[in-house]
């Protein structure tokens, strides 16, 4: 009765919200029915098989190809706005109370206590590196919180990326794993073994610890340029509409998320190659005489797999940087991306912290121009194609003001 009563009550937040033009009161709602009843995730939760998705990068790209994948199976609900925590969660799980699955995006650091109440079938890991430390912490820490949440669901499938040293620590001892070489482009915060303490070596693709009986696990499933390869010899064309080697091993893991639970391989990897956008990210605008395609990174390791997906024939590079609370108001990250080899394209430092980024860059040796506005800086550029690659509050204002415009 009192989880009915929570939900009449954020469906009437939801609608308020939505008629005070504030939003579509998602939020909310999710925040009302965790006040009134704190059990509230459980029960949206019960009869029902959830495929959880975690990691610093690529959450919501991979959980949205892991809800295309499911779909043979029945309905999916899913996050439609990438709100990654409670309320958003709580939100997204209450759509639809009779669908038999959910692909939910959750924050690295809500994880252990989501799957708790949630008991997943599966939980999608797909990477760790260093995100804002005044918010998420030492990156070990983390690592040894989700492991721990982890060893309390034996039952639950990890779909683990073998590729990436703190990942593999996390599902290393777990009796139900499906690994997969999904890629790891940022080995940076893990240099060192996360059991022992002692160097990470790397030979070729294969690492180990020179101070524990640590090493990378033989995967399951794996990724070329053309092919998406699995079990049994499985050997299946992966024809992706979203660009990078990333999104590569994203669609990888859900696939093997989707087959863990029952589906077809052919299928599901079919479906993953079908999502085109995720919450404005890779959707390409017409801006005056500028067609711009916006990019989204948070993180260190977000922002140089992001860089490489770069259009090196583009016309202009506009990047665009913030520096408010959700982003992370220390901007010493920057230095931790190469920013070098932007030769011949028009390269604009944009956003509310410009000046900062015009300083790295130009200890990066990148000519540049500084236009603090962003839609001002598309308008620098040359006619033609602009990437735009911008971080959190850069990247949802860019949207916003992009949607006003149209």
């Amino acid at each position: 009765m009192r989880g009915r009563l929570a939900l009449r009550a954020a469906a009437a937040a939801s609608w308020a919200s939505q008629k005070a033009g504030r939003g579509k009161g998602s939020m909310i709602g999710g925040l009302i029915a965790l006040q009134i009843a704190p059990d509230i995730m459980t029960q949206l939760g019960r009869d029902r098989r959830t495929v959880l998705v975690t990691g610093t990068n690529g959450k919501s790209t991979t959980t949205r190809m892991t809800a295309a994948a499911l779909a043979e199976l029945g309905r999916v609900v899913t996050q439609a706005d990438g709100a990654n925590m409670d309320a958003g969660i709580v939100a997204a799980l209450s759509v639809d109370r009779a669908a038999p699955l959910a692909a939910i995006e959750v924050d690295e650091l809500h994880l252990p206590h989501v799957a708790d109440a949630l008991n997943p079938a599966a939980v999608v890991l797909l990477n760790l590196s260093r995100d804002q430390l005044d918010r998420v912490g030492e990156i070990n820490m983390i690592e040894r919180k989700l492991r721990e949440g982890m060893a309390r669901h034996p039952d639950t499938v990890l779909i683990a990326n073998c590729d990436d040293v703190l990942i593999t620590s996390i599902a290393y001892d777990h009796p139900n794993v499906v690994w997969v070489s999904a890629g790891s482009g940022w080995a940076v915060d893990a240099t060192s073994c996360p059991r022992s303490g002692e160097p990470i070596v790397w030979e070729g693709t294969h690492w180990r610890s020179t101070g524990a009986d640590f090493q990378r696990p033989d995967p399951q499933w794996w990724v070329d340029a053309e092919y998406l390869c699995g079990p049994d010899g499985l050997k299946l064309p992966l024809h992706l509409a979203l660009p990078g080697r990333a999104n590569r091993g994203n669609a990888a893991q859900a696939v093997a998320a989707a087959v863990a639970l029952g589906g077809r391989a052919e299928t599901a990897a079919q479906a993953a190659g079908t999502v085109r956008e995720i919450a404005g990210r890779y959707r390409t605008v017409q801006v005056g005489e500028h067609s711009a395609r916006l990019l989204l990174a948070k993180n260190p390791a977000g922002w140089q797999e992001a860089l490489s997906m770069i259009d090196p024939d583009a016309t202009g590079l506009v990047i665009a940087v913030n520096g408010q609370v959700p982003d992370g108001e220390d901007l010493s990250w920057l230095w931790d991306v190469r920013f070098e080899h932007f030769e011949g394209t028009q390269v604009v430092a944009a956003g509310e912290r410009a000046t900062d980024l015009g300083v790295r860059l130009t200890y990066a040796g990148v000519e540049h121009t500084t236009v603090p506005n962003p839609l001002r800086a598309i308008a620098s550029c040359p006619p033609g194609r602009v990437e735009v690659l911008a971080n959190y509050t850069a990247f949802r204002d860019l949207n916003r003001d992009l949607d006003g415009n149209q």
